[in-house]
């Protein structure tokens, strides 16, 4: 039989490791968000091509939470024109264009890799 004996804490010890498990999940997410915004670039409905290439990511930490958000900048008028491409939107004349469901199809194979990833990072 073998005994262990032990004084104090595991604090410092345990702060260590969940420093170094956010560090490779934050690489993992790097790299995921960079092919995410190839992704979406690549099925953005191409006009002019200024929404396409207006894609972008950002990494929020907080309270022990790790989030991609990503972000598109072409705005026109106050309006996000990734999201009307997505949603659809009203004309001047009273007419409708349909959006178009360009972004989950898109996004989706980035997400189900990240959750592959990080379950092994987990085990």
């Amino acid at each position: 039989m073998i005994r262990i004996k032990h004084k104090g804490s595991f604090k410092n010890t345990e702060k260590i490791f969940k420093r170094n498990i956010t560090r490779e999940q934050l690489l993992i997410l790097e790299k995921y968000a960079h092919e995410g915004v190839v992704a979406l670039a690549s099925s953005t409905p191409y006009d002019t091509g200024e929404t396409a290439s207006s894609w972008g990511y950002k990494i929020s930490i907080q309270n022990r939470s790790i989030k991609i958000i990503f972000t598109n900048s072409h705005v026109v008028n106050n309006v996000p024109i990734a999201i009307i491409l997505q949603y659809g939107h009203a004309t001047k004349n009273g007419g409708y264009v349909q959006g178009l469901d360009y972004i989950n199809p898109a996004i989706r194979p980035v997400f189900n890799k990240i959750v592959n990833e990080m379950q092994e990072v987990i085990k």
